[in-house]
């Protein structure tokens, strides 16, 4: 039966009728947009290419809209994961940027830059309102929305092959709670693998470890890398010293390989049961699902370990995907009534989007959480509850200051994992490069205003 949300398909598209769409009619898109000689507005919306299920989605929610109503037309296209960077970039230096495209991290630089257009008045008050706490520091800079997010998902997660584990006479059913645990359960699993297996396949690369430990980092030092003015580098304390040498210790010790067996983002070395424990974002259990169904039934997934002495509560972020309007689009009102339709709207229009990929994503409005944990495939996916109840209430936010600080520490990590830079040579290597990003950034006069 099917549920009722707090508004309709129906109500979605009476609101676009009413945004009085006709008057933009003589307006060009930002990317070929405007209107065509039957007096449709064409929406442009690009999105990267993503797993199968969540393209099929993509392609079915744009026919979905079409189809519902006929004052706005929108056209979509799959961009390559690959290209996205440099196709984007193109267009937008162009001035032929998308009307709606899809935005991963943080919002800051991207509103710096003039690039978003305001949600608040495309985007109704009751859509807006309805986008729960922690997704609000990727959506808006203070009271003002620039994003629309589809979706939050925990960064940095643990899996592990419950078969491996108990073939080293260790609990298949728990995870590390710490590092002093991770480390001893490799010391019971390394002997007990073949040729070509480790016990973990964790980041191993300077931008992997950039993006993917700022939650460790809040975890070990109970900060991230700036001072909460921005005004100086924060990573010279025993904290950042004890997870670099957490590091180091699996690759001293052989329980990582020395060379990457599969990206930080992919599943296959985990499902080729290569490694007994895999550190992955949320997602990675889509993948297990949809190209390893046989070890479904083997997988555990928990909280990534906490530092011995934690100063924080977690040890992951947040990541997610957003929508957004392109600032110099001349369909405004028209590119937000399809996002408000979309994903601001009927939550059954998001449900086979959070079902499909295995229930390994967090829906960022109640109506859609509760709708999709009433699916009846929810039964079958317990991780579901691990990932929405036990891991992302407490992840953290990405960081808002630039990417070049995270690559700073990430850079870090790995010369000192791989002992190329004594821990404190890297520390001081990487303050340095935090300290040029500040003063050329001017850093300090944008920092958060709490």
């Amino acid at each position: 039966m099917k549920r009722t949300t707090s508004r309709s398909r129906r109500g979605a598209v009476i609101a676009i009728s009413a945004l009085g769409i006709g008057a933009l009619l003589a307006g060009c898109g930002a990317s070929g947009g405007g209107s065509g000689e039957d007096g449709v507005a064409t929406v442009q919306f690009w999105h990267r290419t993503f797993t199968p299920a969540e393209n099929e989605w993509y392609a079915d929610i744009v026919k979905q809209f079409n189809e519902s109503q006929d004052e706005v037309k929108v056209v979509a296209t799959e961009v390559p994961a690959d290209a996205w960077d440099q196709k984007m970039k193109s267009a937008q230096a162009a001035g032929k940027a998308p009307d709606v495209y899809t935005h991963p991290g943080a919002i800051q630089d991207a509103v710096n830059a003039g690039q978003l257009h305001e949600l608040n008045g495309i985007v109704s008050d009751e859509a807006l309102g309805e986008i729960i706490d922690a997704a609000k520091p990727v959506s808006a800079v203070g009271d003002t929305f620039y994003a629309y997010p589809l979706l939050l998902e925990p960064q940095t997660v643990l899996f592990w092959n419950k078969d491996m584990l108990s073939a080293a006479g260790l609990d298949p059913e728990t995870g590390p709670a710490t590092w002093s645990e991770l480390l001893d359960m490799c010391a019971a699993i390394q002997p007990t693998l073949g040729e070509g297996q480790y016990c973990i396949s964790p980041a191993s690369d300077a931008p992997t470890f950039a993006w993917s430990t700022v939650g460790q980092q809040y975890n070990f030092a109970g900060h991230t890398a700036l001072s909460s003015d921005w005004s100086e580098p924060d990573i010279d304390d025993d904290g950042y010293r004890e997870l670099m040498n957490s590091y180091k210790s699996l690759w001293d010790e052989g329980y990582m390989p020395k060379q990457a067996l599969a990206a930080y983002v992919e599943g296959q070395d985990f499902g080729e049961e290569k490694v007994a424990f895999k550190v992955s974002g949320s997602w990675m259990m889509s993948e297990i699902g949809s190209d390893f169904p046989d070890l479904l039934g083997a997988t555990g997934i928990g909280a990534f370990p906490n530092a011995d002495s934690a100063a924080g509560d977690t040890a992951t972020t947040l990541g997610n995907f957003k929508w957004v309007v392109d600032a110099k689009t001349k369909n405004a009102e028209a590119a937000g009534a399809f996002l408000e339709w979309a994903i601001g709207g009927d939550a059954e229009n998001l449900v086979p989007f959070f079902v499909n990929t295995q229930f390994t994503k967090v829906p960022v409005r109640d109506a859609v959480q509760e709708a999709v944990a009433a699916d009846p495939a929810a039964a079958d996916a317990p991780w579901s509850g691990i990932i929405v109840n036990d891991i992302a209430p407490t992840a953290i936010p990405e960081p808002t200051y630039p990417w070049d600080v995270s690559l700073a520490v990430g850079t870090a990590m790995e010369s000192a994992m791989k002992g190329a830079a004594s821990v404190d040579d890297a520390i001081k290597t990487a303050s340095d490069a935090i300290t040029t990003v500040i003063q050329r950034d001017d850093l300090p006069s944008k920092a958060p205003k709490d």
